[in-house]
């Protein structure tokens, strides 16, 4: 027994080792993400196949950094010989990926642009500070930006910065208070934070091995998640298990045995919870899309190393401790817990007397919440919409704009077969959306032409999606020619094509895993498909009110087009932990007492941890909303609305109405269907 008088110690030292080690990886992790241009989508995509046949003509992984001047009245002579100055001074950087171009002026006179092409791997933020300081010494009033995807790439690197550490800290605060508030306890709540710190530390530096050594890929969304995904999931696991612990401390003097009858009737629950999840995570291994496949194994890494933990190292700590880590309520033996709430008990007689009529009214208004999802713009974020607030590149994008065709610096990229190279040019420059005099003469080499033409609108709007669908049908009409589109644009619209691919293959695949693994756990048929249903249910309702809100309240434009997949299964899978805990406690409650009974039990002894690890989980989401990145915003808020709404409305209300109308069919085809129901509500 890993909790007994001796083997707690041990359990402690052993993590306390792991832990002293895992944090010298964990701090590494950094070092090893990857947000790699292209890299998010799928081989196959028409964008991914340009941007390897790009490398035979150009630096194909360049960054450009477009920097802009602007004179309202028109650039002076000192204006345009400032711009000529600075190009050669660009032009001696070390981290170039290629010539740099220009400055070229604008017809009107009062702009001119230099586009410096930066090695993808040079740092984006330190880069584009150094062109600034040059382009920005002593100008006399001239307005001037550093803009482009290096520009865009050095502002999201600055909104992000000390993102882990913002992320971690309001996570803690966010931890502390709710489990201050509930258990009122100025101890207590120190053992779950830290076995938690010790849960995130060490799946951190399990992600850290396997990316340095089995080329797992992990990104900066996937790693900031990670921090408040492990750090309330751990919290919810041990709220959980203090519950019980807390129950049996009632009925045992012996700390021991009290924790040994805790894990053995909380632990199947939890565990069966916490792999919920974690295949729930895997089953992103089956996306299309490069950047979404990769989060699933890091999440999934961190629910069973949460797990893990909260299952080993915080039970050993609590028993080590003692009863009094609960003061000032302190369980006495055989005494009355006074922390029990008696808002479930009365919640649950309420829906007992017309359970029917109160699933019935609950689905419906869940539904008509759902209709808000018609509302939702999933199809991206431009690169202006997806920052909150002003940053330099995009006021530059602006400008650049105002003087100069829209798609500059982000040009369309055709490669086709040497011998169609003219009628490519043709059909390209004929293309609308596509600015004629811009697009190049062929550059031949082997088998293939390369060409490339600018857009005359922003690279990332929804025009320009259009122009690259008009383009690659006005290329399939060459005989032989076998053209392919990429470029920045080509490569988003192919990333939204990829994620809603991914989204129609998941999204069913998530909810028959959820399917037969509670089939296994509640051996029953009727159970799971309630119960997968609910939270199915709920996940549409989140989704619709959080579309009207980011609309009509936020003033958002949209969302990214990963935004809905990540919510159902964030969603769908924590979603069900909640049914899980309190059906496994129904089940357990149906021997004695029938299902009617069994369900008003296992609602009042369950209803307020269950809550309390709900708001622990939302809480932590809602960390996200600090950020000044809007996907991240969305994210949090989406997910945090529907921990609560499976929290508060469904497993409470809906799921417990639904079980009490339903009563022993629940179980079918089960053995607990045959259950002879007596006494109380059973009766009949």
């Amino acid at each position: 027994m890993l909790t007994g008088r001796r083997s707690a110690y041990v359990v402690v030292f052993v993590w306390l080792g792991l832990v002293v080690v895992a944090a010298v990886f964990a701090g590494r992790l950094g070092d090893v993400q990857r947000d790699e241009r292209g890299a998010s989508l799928p081989a196959s995509a028409e964008s991914t196949r340009v941007l390897d046949l790009q490398r035979s003509f150009v630096v194909a992984d360049s960054r450009p950094a477009i920097v802009v001047y602007e004179r309202a009245a028109g650039l002076t002579a000192a204006d345009r010989s400032g711009a000529d100055g600075d190009a050669r001074a660009f032009a001696q950087r070390a981290d170039l990926a290629g010539q740099v171009i220009g400055p070229v002026f604008s017809s009107d006179g009062r702009a001119a642009q230099i586009t410096i092409p930066l090695d993808p791997m040079a740092d984006a933020r330190d880069a584009v500070d150094s062109i600034g300081e040059v382009a920005q010494d002593d100008r006399d009033g001239l307005a001037v930006y550093v803009t482009g995807p290096a520009g865009a790439a050095a502002d999201q690197r600055r909104a992000i910065a000390g993102l882990d550490t913002t992320l971690l800290l309001a996570t803690f605060a966010v931890v502390v208070v709710i489990l201050l508030v509930t258990y009122r306890s100025p101890v207590l709540w120190l053992i779950p934070v830290a076995a938690a710190g010790v849960a995130l530390a060490c799946a951190q530096a399990v992600v850290y091995l396997l990316a340095r050594h089995a080329d797992l890929t992990v990104t900066a969304d996937g790693a900031a998640i990670l921090t408040i995904l492990v750090f309330g999931a751990s919290t919810d696991y041990a709220l959980l298990l203090i519950a019980r612990y807390r129950e049996e401390l009632h009925r045992h003097e012996d700390r021991h045995a009290a924790m040994r009858i805790a894990l053995r009737r909380s632990a199947p629950a939890v565990a069966a919870s916490a792999l919920t999840v974690a295949a729930g995570m895997l089953c992103l291994l089956l996306a299309d899309t490069g950047a979404t496949r990769a989060l699933g194994p890091v999440f999934a890494i961190g629910i069973v190393v949460g797990l893990a933990v909260m299952m080993t190292l915080f039970p050993a700590l609590l028993v080590i401790t003692g009863r009094w880590v609960f003061w000032p309520v302190v369980p006495a033996l055989n005494g009355r817990d006074a922390a029990a709430p008696r808002l479930w008990v009365r919640l649950g007689a309420l829906v007992a007397r017309r359970p029917r009529l109160i699933w019935a009214l609950t689905a419906l208004v869940l539904a008509a919440l759902s209709t808000g999802v018609l509302r939702l713009d999933a199809t991206g974020l431009s690169g202006a919409e997806s920052f909150r607030g002003a940053h330099d590149s995009f006021v530059g994008a602006k400008v650049l704009s105002r003087h100069f065709p829209a798609g500059a610096g982000s040009p369309l990229a055709v490669v086709s077969d040497r011998s169609a190279g003219p009628a490519v040019r043709a059909a390209l420059a004929g293309t609308p959306g596509i600015q004629a005099t811009t697009v190049t003469e062929p550059v031949l080499k082997g088998e293939h032409a390369y060409l490339e033409g600018t857009l005359t609108d922003p690279a990332d709007s929804v025009a320009a999606y259009a122009t690259v669908d008009r383009v690659r049908t006005a290329l399939r009409q060459i005989p032989d020619a076998r053209a392919q589109v990429g470029g920045d644009t080509a490569v988003k619209l192919d990333g939204q094509r990829a994620a809603q691919h991914d989204r129609r293959v998941i999204v069913p695949i998530v909810c028959a895993l959820i399917f037969l693994i509670l089939v296994a756990l509640l051996r029953s048929l009727i159970a799971p498909l309630v119960l997968t249903a609910t939270v199915v249910l709920s996940f549409g309702a989140a989704l619709g009110v959080s579309a009207l809100i980011f609309r009509h309240v936020f003033g958002f434009a949209g969302t990214d087009s990963s935004f809905p997949l990540f919510v159902f299964v964030f969603l769908v899978s924590l979603g069900i932990d909640y049914n899980i805990f309190l059906m496994t406690r129904v089940r357990e409650e149906t021997v004695r007492h029938g299902t009617r009974r069994a369900t008003l039990i296992g609602l009042a002894a369950t209803g307020g941890v269950i809550t309390s690890a709900g708001i622990v989980l939302a809480g932590t989401f809602a960390v996200l909303t600090v950020l000044p990145l809007t996907q991240f915003v969305e994210l949090g808020f989406a997910v945090a609305l529907g921990i609560l709404l499976d929290t508060i409305v469904v497993r409470s209300i809906l799921v417990t109405a639904l079980t009490i109308d339903l009563d022993r069919w629940i179980w079918w085809p089960g053995r607990l269907h045959r259950v002879i129901p007596k006494g109380g509500l059973e009766a009949h």
